[in-house]
């Protein structure tokens, strides 16, 4: 038999009835506790504690993630072969967590953009944005006149250092539509990137025919004076269109460059919160490490927007506990109900949402998974609930209405108003996001070392021992406060964003 120091395993709470391989476990490890290992064990991954009867809950983080589908006996490797979903009664006990709101923090600064009606920006840019995906190539052919030319080297914007880029964002949506849900849905996403304080100036180009008309985007949204608007077919084709786009730029440029970026207070900081290619170590290094820094950012009066509805079912009794109010649990579970009833119509099962990549990296059920991602919102009151791409208006953590798909996700939240993008990830991701900067929080040092050239921080180090997770929070609360002061993410650097756009195609193709 082999021994193993009590550390390889890890029990987060006294009520578990799993532990988690730190590294990979041989069979026949004696570990602490007197459980021996009866199979390999993939770091990350469940072991149980104890013999489990069949129909048993199975609990993690204090909480239940699942039941025996089988008898397991101590020492066994639990994952898909004996571990299932189930129903089971929550205890909502909405706001009985809730908080008396404490001092503010002293306030900090950073070096943002100060824009002309009080709005703060984290990047400049000129935006390109796309009422149908007829206009696609249109809008791209516009962006890429102001691109660096790769055999000569010249940059059309050398003598505008102070504009991030021009950015064209097209989508795959815009007619064959309905009128309803969708088409609102659509325009509120294109409304919100028109608003957003990272775009100096922007334009929308349509073809002229379809259902989401740029008159009406403009109208409907109240964007005018906002938002400038084209057809191609009313411009007279591709070519003509193309130049009308390109003097649009060219005419805004002077002025986008204008800005000074200023001390400006990090309560106007709006961060996303998200999670994707999850492994097992994302609930207990990046997650919580996340949520430690935005309790230090609301502390300070900003802002953090959670996410991922899916992602969040079976947890959300946690958040309806701190909800600030009885009207916002009812608006998160009322959003909860929305998707079971959208799941059924649609014949697909929410617990299907843990991919094989989730799985191989330790994850089993739904809500094993929502639990963990639940930690990147912290420890504060939920202060609002928003439907997708809906304008956050309050400060402190909110909750968005969004699928689970990370693209569909982030940009919902910047629609609503995130100027700030914090993403970790347990398998890897190179995600990025124009016109916000992404952070990319590893959970893993294998990981983080494997693709360092796109990882913002490391958050293994928690697993590793060598930082402890209030710790590991102060350098994310602190990395926020300089990427958007303008350091470049690694994504930024490697040119991400522009292609990641994607409004929540909701609803049938006609």
């Amino acid at each position: 038999m082999q021994s193993a120091h009590a550390s390889q395993m890890i029990r987060i709470h006294p009520q578990d009835s799993v532990g988690i391989a730190r590294t990979p476990i041989a069979a026949g490890t004696s570990l602490n506790d007197g459980i021996v290992a009866l199979q390999d064990i993939p770091a990350g991954h469940k072991i149980a504690l104890r013999d489990i009867a069949p129909g048993t809950e199975l609990r993690r983080y204090g909480q239940i993630i699942g039941f025996a589908s089988e008898s397991i006996a101590a020492g066994a490797h639990v994952h898909t072969q004996n571990l299932t979903i189930g129903d089971f009664a929550k205890d909502y006990a909405i706001c009985s967590e809730r908080k008396e709101s404490g001092p503010r923090a002293p306030d900090r600064f950073f070096n943002g953009i100060l824009r002309p009606d009080g709005r703060v920006a984290t990047r400049n840019y000129v935006g390109i944005l796309t009422t149908v995906n007829c206009s696609a190539h249109v809008a791209s052919l516009v962006a890429r006149a102001f691109e660096p030319n790769p055999l000569t080297g010249e940059d059309p914007l050398a003598d505008f250092p102070n504009v991030d880029g021009v950015v064209a964002l097209a989508h795959k949506t815009g007619c064959g539509m309905s009128a309803g849900e969708p088409l609102q849905l659509l325009r509120r996403t294109l409304a919100g990137y028109a608003r957003h304080p990272n775009f100096s100036h922007v334009i929308v180009i349509g073809l002229g025919c379809e259902v989401n008309q740029v008159g009406n985007l403009i109208e409907e949204q109240r964007l005018a004076g906002r938002l400038e608007g084209m057809t191609i077919q009313g411009a007279g084709g591709t070519r003509r269109a193309v130049q009308a786009g390109i003097e649009f730029v060219r005419s805004v440029l002077g002025k986008s460059n204008e800005i000074k970026r200023q001390p400006v207070p990090i309560s106007e900081i709006s961060v996303a919160l998200i999670c994707g290619g999850s492994d097992s170590y994302s609930g207990l290094t990046a997650n919580p490490a996340l949520g430690a820094a935005c309790d230090l950012l609301i502390a300070h009066g900003g802002t953090a927007i959670l996410s991922e509805t899916p992602e969040t079912y079976g947890a959300e009794h946690l958040l309806t506990r701190r909800a600030r109010s009885p009207e916002v649990a009812e608006r998160l579970l009322e959003r909860i109900r929305w998707w079971e009833e959208y799941a059924a119509r649609n014949q697909v099962s929410l617990n299907a949402n843990p991919t094989p990549g989730n799985k191989a990296g330790g994850l089993t059920t739904i809500l094993e998974k929502s639990l963990g991602a639940l930690a990147k919102g912290g420890t504060t009151d939920l202060t609002q609930v928003v439907e997708y791409a809906e304008q956050v208006t309050e400060k402190g953590l909110v909750f968005m209405d969004g699928p689970g798909y990370d693209p569909v996700q982030v940009t919902g939240q910047i629609a609503s108003g995130a100027n700030l993008v914090a993403f970790t990830t347990g398998r890897g991701s190179v995600f990025g996001a124009k016109p916000v900067p992404s952070i990319k929080l590893a959970t893993n040092s294998p990981m983080f070392r494997h693709m360092e050239e796109d990882m913002d921080i490391n958050c293994g180090t928690i697993i590793d021992g060598t930082e402890t997770l209030a710790d590991c929070g102060v350098r994310i609360f602190e990395k926020m406060i300089e990427i958007a002061g303008g350091r470049a993410t690694k994504s930024e650097e490697m040119g991400f964003g522009a292609h990641e756009f994607a409004p929540w195609p909701i609803g049938a193709v006609i």
